[in-house]
């Protein structure tokens, strides 16, 4: 197992493992496909461009750990179409992932039951969740959906990118690009390399803003999370999980959650934003700010059933997430690339299969055989 990154040591320790580290290598002089961000997207995309073309070399460079990112930090729920609802061309999420991790033998306990959302409104007939929050909580719908594991997703993504031939570097930051002719990328290691890059893919999200160009910056947040100790199987179906569905509210105070595989459960809810709009390693997951809304988190799922008053919490934590005005994914050519990178991220809580979807979906526009879609532009 890895140990704790800068980024992760801020943000706290999430209940997931990623048990992949990628042996130590010489960074290559150049490389036809250059990956900036080892999390869903990139090590997808990574792994895909060597599945489907072997002879093209690709070269994966993370300013951290694998997984050290958004990707790691989820919660896992496993949600269709993006946040913006169902886009253009976009087709069949969950189908399109379930397809990626099978070519790519990842396991990951991918499960997809389906997913409630569940508000203070008129509920569904014999609602299986009927919570204290502020007025009766209960199901209202069901949409297209699941969980996995984060840990398990990022590590096989990385097994099988490092497997097809795809050269992972950890602690790389990409810290300019030189865009005249050919691109050249700057990373900031012991031995300051300079690699040439035929194209690149931005799979960073949130955390290089500056550099993937990437609008409405303002969006980047930290939202948290908790983990639960393992409940007995009657307390799930006392409170209307025995069916292992995650759910969110469809309704503000925003909280979601899942049942994990041991019977853990995962809460998440609560947004901070860094005082630089482009800085969210600034965000202490011990500053006043993330303890008093993990405080009001924690005392308000104990506040949601009997069976919840005193669970003990394993695990507090946060992980990045960006949010866009109109809520669509980025998806497009960097402004100076010439069409020769793509930006990647935003996926603004869907990015569980919106990334490594999206993800294949860059490989192939990298490789030529793929357009962009309609939607996705940097400029909005």
């Amino acid at each position: 197992m890895h140990a704790p990154a800068k980024s992760e040591s801020h943000w706290g320790d999430p209940p997931w493992n990623i048990d992949f580290a990628p042996p130590a290598a010489s960074v290559p002089e150049e490389t036809e496909f250059a990956v900036i961000g080892a999390g869903f997207s990139g090590l997808a995309a990574a792994a895909w461009l060597r599945h489907a073309d072997p002879g093209k070399s690709v070269a994966v460079f993370e300013e951290a750990r694998i997984g050290a990112g958004a990707s790691g930090r989820t919660g896992g729920m496993a949600l269709a179409e993006s946040a913006a609802g169902d886009l253009p061309e976009l087709g069949d999420v969950l189908a399109g992932v379930e397809e990626i991790l099978q070519a790519l033998g990842v396991e990951c306990e991918l499960s997809l039951p389906g997913a409630w959302e569940i508000a203070r409104g008129k509920a569904v007939p014999n609602s299986p969740i009927d919570w204290n929050d502020s007025g009766r909580l209960r199901v209202t719908g069901e949409v297209p959906g699941g969980t996995l594991n984060p840990g398990k997703a990022v590590s096989g993504l990385a097994r099988a990118a490092h497997g097809l031939g795809a050269r992972i570097f950890e602690d790389s930051r990409v810290t300019k690009i030189d865009w005249a002719g050919r691109p050249v990328l700057h990373l900031d290691r012991h031995d300051r390399a300079t690699v040439r890059a035929g194209k690149i893919l931005f799979a960073t999200n949130a955390l290089s803003l500056g550099l993937s160009k990437i609008a409405d910056a303002e969006g980047a947040r930290l939202t948290l999370a908790i983990a639960t100790e393992p409940l007995r199987r009657e307390a799930l179906q006392a409170l209307g999980l025995a069916e292992r569905k995650p759910f969110y509210t469809a309704d503000l105070p925003y909280p979601w959650g899942r049942v994990c595989g041991d019977n853990s459960t995962v809460w998440g809810g609560g947004l901070v934003s860094p005082a630089n709009s482009r800085d969210l390693s600034s965000v202490s997951i011990d500053s006043p700010e993330c303890v008093k809304l993990l405080a009001s988190l924690e005392a308000r799922v104990r506040g949601l059933h009997p069976v919840l008053k005193d669970i003990r919490i394993t695990h507090r934590w946060g992980g990045p997430i960006l949010f866009r005005e109109s809520w669509e994914p980025v998806f497009d050519w960097h402004p100076r690339s010439e069409k020769k990178a793509i930006v990647l991220g935003a996926f603004a809580g869907h990015g569980v299969m919106l990334s490594s979807y999206l993800g294949r979906w860059a490989a192939q526009v990298l490789q030529g055989r793929r357009e962009l879609p309609s939607w996705g532009s940097l400029s909005r």
